[in-house]
């Protein structure tokens, strides 16, 4: 299922505090990086904060500049975005500033701490339970698809960031490092103990502003399971885009392939026709730029824009084989092969028959299709 993209944003200092440390809050950022702040929440469709963020700094959450309200407006959207307030047991105090202030309210907690959010809440707040456990992903599924939130910024806590990072379903972290040392060993932390996904944050961009750098960062490392991670639709944009690079055909597909360590590291990436080569798939093409006694390709992942074909007549194996040979045993494709140059084509069911696990994004099936619009079907 889609899910919205996910922003996660805190200020912390040299020694690795939040801002959030208590009634007596020390502030971190200065105004220029406020406005930065302000200038996100405007792009943002919701606004999510814990529970715990209620609580100890009684934020607003608003977007302060008059002008980016009125861009909004003037764009068809609501004047503030959607604020969204995540809590399991539902003890949230009625009269913080949360609730009275912005635009409308939701609050996403576990079945028994609905039953208390509502009584506290009254009709100031939509309450919408997630089982007897908060699920992050149907939490994120339904702000996508009841609410119709395609960008969402976190703002804290450091549960809420942690929670996040470690299910692989924070897109990107925008961090912001202070010039100062808290030296509280009471104060708050960013993130909180656990396992987290493997491999290193790609660094999307730094920025000084003021005396603080703001640095962007972007997970990269595939996911393991069934279910997608921000990194994985990362990866298969990547291949979309590389489908758009191959030399146009009537008697092919288009097709973009990645190859991917599961610690993130890119091993190779290719594309359909790549290098002359009229009959090249794009997995045949990146696999052939890695080693096979390479012992990452165990635990990599093929992202194809197109599902890895399972018969061919211009080569003896088709890619499905060849991902099976090489000891992939996860790929992640955007799109089924339709039957427009083979008939009930299934790489998915030659890939699962021996083992390997496919995951199917179709919120990424029009982009793979794109480059292969003007072929019949």
């Amino acid at each position: 299922m889609p899910l919205p993209y996910v922003l996660l944003s805190a200020a912390v200092s040299l020694d690795g505090y939040l801002d959030d440390t208590g009634p007596e809050r020390l502030l971190l950022s200065g105004p220029a990086d406020f406005d930065r702040v302000d200038g996100v929440r405007a792009s943002a469709d919701a606004l999510l904060v814990g529970a715990g963020t209620i609580r100890a700094d009684n934020p607003r959450l608003l977007v302060g500049s008059a002008e980016r309200r009125a861009a909004r407006r003037a764009a068809g959207r609501p004047e503030y975005p959607l604020k969204v307030a995540v809590t399991g047991s539902g003890d949230l105090d009625p009269a913080a500033n949360f609730w009275h202030t912005g635009g409308d309210k939701l609050v996403c907690t576990t079945d028994q701490g609905a039953v208390r959010a509502a009584r506290l809440l009254g009709n100031t707040a939509d309450v919408v339970p997630f089982g007897p456990a908060l699920d992050w992903r149907a939490l994120l599924e339904h702000l996508h698809d009841v609410r119709g939130v395609r960008r969402l910024m976190v703002e804290g806590g450091g549960t809420v960031h942690t929670q996040l990072l470690r299910q692989g379903l924070a897109d990107e972290l925008q961090l912001v490092l202070a010039p100062l040392f808290v030296g509280d060993p009471a104060a708050p932390r960013l993130f909180g103990p656990g396992p987290y996904q493997g491999g290193r944050l790609r660094l999307l961009e730094t920025r000084r502003i003021e005396d603080v750098v703001l640095m962007r960062y972007a997970p990269t490392a595939p996911g393991s399971g069934p279910d997608a991670t921000a990194a994985d639709r990362h990866w298969l944009r990547t291949a979309c885009e590389l489908a758009a690079l191959c030399p146009p055909s009537r008697t092919a597909f288009s097709v973009g392939a990645v190859v991917v360590a599961a610690d993130g590291t890119e091993l190779a990436r290719g594309h359909s026709r790549e290098g002359g080569d009229p009959v090249v798939h794009a997995e045949e093409a990146a696999l052939a730029k890695t080693d096979p006694a390479d012992p990452r390709l165990s635990g990599a992942t093929v992202y194809s824009s197109l599902e890895p074909c399972a018969r061919r007549a211009s080569r003896p194996a088709p890619c499905a084989e060849l991902i099976l040979r090489a000891g992939v045993r996860r790929v992640v494709t955007a799109w089924r092969e339709p039957d427009t140059f083979v008939e009930s084509a299934d790489g998915t069911g030659v890939l699962t028959a021996a083992g390997a696990r496919v995951v199917v994004l179709p919120e990424l099936e029009e982009v793979a299709k794109a480059p292969n619009a003007h072929l019949p079907g």
